[in-house]
């Protein structure tokens, strides 16, 4: 285990143009478990078309990387899981690290697995807390059993690997300025057709409401919503406020709502600056999902429920009568 040194955590680059948050958020988990591996170097992998390093160079910088891989073509503009899989076996295998993070977003949760089939390794996925151990291993924490245990996880084979939510970590409060090495890489077998063609990419309605990753504020809806149309109710005041939607697993398990949007253990960990829970009784699987929002609104029937504990405003009735009297106000 000797010869693998470091951590690689992997550089989203989303349709945007820009660096996924989640990067940021590895950044400054790296920089903990650096320090307990004796302060051992950290590198990202960027994959990108050609002529945005510039773009992301202050990103990496202030970020404590010590080093960035940066693969550059116009094969690049779109996310392919054969050729971005392809470029990343190839760098683990050249600088071999010891633990490989990767976030758990869409992108990520396609091409972890197909990098640890790869390289004969464990993947530890959708994980909600990194450590090392006594012994000097990763220690990754997941939900299991359907949210109602966390169980932390071990690999014995090198590289360590493992997903992250969005949202679990939060990005550094300062700057972490290093001397960063930038080193462009070639890429040594492209294939010359993807077996994949993009042909278009075209963003549906729910995908533009409910980008819970980013979202600064977020209604969500739980069982007490009742039908699919108190969730349009929930649709229209997101709109109204320029938030997005999201949803218990309560409200999901009977059809009220997608599990894209589940917030909570065994869904999305979000910390947006607004989050309005309506009809929400606040199970400590939903609790951990949306605790660290930095205000919390609840509107429950029920005045004993748990979610009251957590929120900083709370107001007590039926959220199918008190919604429509808030779009109203709201005009």
């Amino acid at each position: 285990m000797s010869e693998n040194r470091g951590i690689l955590l992997y550089a989203e680059v989303t349709r945007d143009k820009y660096i996924h948050t989640v990067f940021f958020e590895l950044a400054n988990k790296a920089l903990e478990l650096s320090k307990k591996l004796g302060n051992c170097e950290i590198s990202a992998l960027l994959i990108t078309e050609p002529d945005m390093l510039e773009d992301y160079r202050d990103g990496f910088v202030n970020s404590g990387i010590d080093r960035v891989y940066i693969y550059e073509n116009e094969k690049f503009k779109n996310y392919d899981t054969e050729t971005f899989s392809g470029i990343a076996i190839e760098l683990v295998k050249e600088i071999k690290p010891e633990i490989m993070l990767i976030g758990a977003t869409n992108q990520g949760r396609d091409l972890a697995p197909r990098i640890s089939s790869a390289l004969h390794t464990g993947l530890t996925a959708d994980c909600t807390d990194l450590d090392i151990n006594e012994k000097g291993l990763l220690a990754a924490t997941r939900p299991t059993f359907g949210g109602q245990l966390m169980a932390t996880i071990l690999c014995k084979t090198l590289p360590q690997m493992a997903t992250v939510r969005p949202k679990v970590f939060k990005p550094m409060s300062e700057n972490a300025v290093r001397q960063t090495e930038f080193i462009k890489k070639t890429t040594g077998n492209l294939p010359e057709h993807s077996k994949v063609e993009i042909l278009d990419f075209v963003k549906t309605l729910e995908n533009e409401l409910n980008e819970l990753d980013s979202a600064e504020i977020i209604v969500a809806g739980g069982r007490g919503m009742g039908t699919t149309e108190g969730f349009e109710l929930l649709k229209k005041l997101a709109g109204k406020l320029g938030g997005t939607v999201g949803a218990s697993r309560a409200a999901v398990d009977i059809g009220l709502a997608d599990k894209s949007i589940q917030i909570g253990q065994t869904g999305k960990t979000v910390r947006p600056k607004v989050y309005i829970a309506c009809g929400i009784s606040g199970a400590i699987q939903h609790i951990v999902g949306m605790k660290d929002s930095e205000k919390i609104i609840a509107i429950n029937w029920d005045e004993n429920a748990p979610i009251f504990d957590v929120a900083d405003i709370g107001i007590v009735g039926d959220v199918n009568k008190i919604l429509p009297e808030i779009l109203e106000l709201l005009g």
